[in-house]
């Protein structure tokens, strides 16, 4: 019985298979007639006129419905982890194209500062406003690429108009040539109209150096530039291998920031009038004023102090002023009335005036301790500061050097393809010229110990890094500014003090966990880093997972172009990289 049942059954199954029922045939029949016409009327009018070369490119579209799968991926996720995705941001109005936050006159003169204070940075007096992207003015372009970028900017991109510069003087019209919608600075490889070489020499004659190229040997490897003209001194002596950092007041017109930084030269906005500058104690080698508008003998000294606080033992610092100059009487005389008062504070900080030639003079902050030591208690002499640095672990600075120098080096491998060469490529634009660089400044929000900048230097790229401290954090800024990088203390609940666009690249490590603990709006720093971020510009993010995917979603928002990459050997954390694109109006 079990035999033949079971042969019946094979009989049974072998029969439904070689005779299938007519309502099965119908079905097929139906359903193939349907994918004919679906796909006939769909791609006839298509192929009409196609010759063979017209193909569809199937890898391409494969490529497009990959990205597009990976993406809807990242939607489900992202809702998964309760992210939900809001509307893009606004475009702002003109008025806005240039808006630096924090500097609002009236409303500082309403809060009560005067006597210049209603110039400087109070952010606690500034009105949120409209949450918006700052778009670029009409004639703006992209800059020239490094290091053409240097000598030749788009007058477009600053806040210089003709009449301003005709009316800025001869010392300007000698610095920079205005032509139709270019500025021309004197190359240093070029005509020495600007006497910038003559007078960097005469600096090195008066420390005691032959010339200088011997900066460096006599200990001069980081300079703070106060009011940096247009930025020729410190061009001069980055090609020198000074890190040199231009700082000067927040300006409506013609500012010297904005100058700097579009020339490729690291500045920022800061002045002395009624903060100490968010740089720590003993920071740099030498401090240059070259009629920067400072009348130093005010306040009692405070100006000088706060020199006196940023030099290193041993550090420089050279002053050049019209009002030290002869101008009709003996050389003598003119000091008796200008000079001796600022010599004679100096004498009390402890600073030796080592040279004088017409209106240049060169101070030295003494190494010598015994100096402070011996000073009268009391009186003017200021008191002697305590450290204002976190003590640093040297097994701590050893082990993040090598694990940077690991990391970087495997995910910068990566990116060196998209952002150290001539992608994206601009249309109309010519192949560029070896390095094909892209990019010049770059801010590293999170520097920790100035990883990246190594980085970069390790990898012969020809771009500076303005390396931030977070003002909560741990502060490593003397490290970095120790190895001779530039560097800023910054709280990144406020926004940074610079003009718009004045950043090719933004990175951060770590910044987003942290800025969590902060309490403050994380939109509004990505609004921030799309203000000071330029057109086609890069943003480089590594966190860990959940913040990087709260991250893209508003990228998105801000409507960059972002794509999260997983990291190799490590799960926890992404990176998140993003071009910002040109929005042409």
């Amino acid at each position: 019985m079990r035999s033949s049942s079971s042969n019946q059954h094979i009989v049974n199954f072998g029969r439904s298979r070689q005779t299938p029922p007519l309502s099965l045939l119908l079905l097929c029949f139906v359903c193939v007639v349907v994918i004919i016409v679906v796909l006939g009327s769909t791609s006839s009018k298509s192929l009409e006129g196609l010759d063979t070369s017209a193909i569809p490119d199937y890898y391409n579209n494969y490529r497009r419905l990959k990205e597009q799968a990976v993406s809807d991926f990242l939607e489900i996720r992202s809702l998964s982890l309760g992210i939900t995705n809001t509307r893009e941001f606004e475009l702002c109005g003109k008025d806005r194209e240039n808006h630096v936050p924090c500097y609002n006159v009236s409303a500082n003169l309403l809060a009560g500062f005067h006597d210049g204070e209603e110039f400087d940075r109070h952010c606690e007096v500034s009105s949120v406003g409209q949450r918006c992207l700052v778009r670029p003015p009409k004639d703006y372009k992209i800059p020239l690429r490094w290091p053409a970028g240097k000598d030749i900017i788009w007058s477009g991109n600053v806040k210089i108009t003709k009449d301003q510069f005709l009316s800025s003087g001869s010392m300007t019209k000698r610095l920079m040539l205005l032509e139709e919608n270019q500025i021309a600075f004197h190359s240093e490889d070029g005509m020495n109209i600007d006497g910038v070489k003559d007078y960097s020499r005469q600096v090195a004659e008066m420390i005691g150096l032959g010339s200088d190229a011997e900066f460096r040997q006599a200990g001069v490897q980081t300079v703070l530039d106060i009011g940096c003209g247009f930025g020729s001194f410190g061009a001069h002596l980055l090609s020198l291998n000074l890190m040199t950092v231009c700082i000067a007041a927040y300006e409506v017109f013609g500012s010297q920031v904005q100058l700097a930084l579009e020339r490729g030269l690291p500045a920022m906005i800061g002045d002395f009038i009624s903060k100490q500058l968010p740089y720590p104690s003993l920071s740099f080698d030498m401090v240059h004023c070259a009629q920067c508008g400072i009348t130093w003998d005010k306040k009692d000294g405070a100006f000088l102090i706060e020199v006196d606080r940023l030099l290193k033992p041993g550090g420089y610092f050279v002053l050049t002023s019209p009002t030290t100059n002869p101008l009709g009487g003996s050389l003598n005389l003119k000091k008796v009335t200008v000079s001796t008062p600022l010599e004679e504070f100096t004498e009390s900080i402890c600073w030796s005036l080592l040279a004088q030639q017409e209106e240049t003079f060169v101070w030295q902050k003494t190494s010598d301790v015994q100096c402070y030591a011996s000073r009268k208690e009391g009186g003017s002499t200021p008191p002697i500061c305590k450290a204002d640095f976190d003590g640093i672990q040297p097994d701590d600075f050893q082990e993040d050097t090598e694990l940077w120098r690991s990391a970087l080096r495997n995910y910068w491998s990566l990116l060196t393809p998209l952002i150290f060469s001539d992608h994206p490529k601009r249309p109309g634009d010519e192949d560029p010229l070896p390095p094909f660089n892209m990019i010049r400044n770059v801010m590293d929000m999170n520097a920790h110990y100035g990883g990246l900048n190594v980085a970069l230097l390790e990898e012969k790229k020809s771009a500076w890094v303005m390396n931030v401290v977070p003002i909560r954090s741990a502060n490593t800024l003397s490290i970095i500014l120790d190895r001779g990088f530039a560097g800023v203390l910054h709280d990144w609940c406020e926004p940074f003090p610079t003009y718009p666009r004045t950043y090719d690249m933004l990175h951060a490590n770590g910044l987003l966990t942290y800025y969590k603990s902060e309490n403050c709006e994380v939109s509004d720093l990505f609004l921030e880093m799309d203000r000071i971020l330029r057109p086609e510009g890069w943003v480089v993010l590594r966190d860990k997972f959940q913040a990087i995917e709260k991250a893209r979603s508003l990228a998105t928002q801000i409507r960059w172009e972002a794509r999260v990459i997983e990291l190799q050997n490590d799960n926890d954390q992404r990176l998140l990289v993003c071009q910002k694109p040109f929005w042409k109006k």
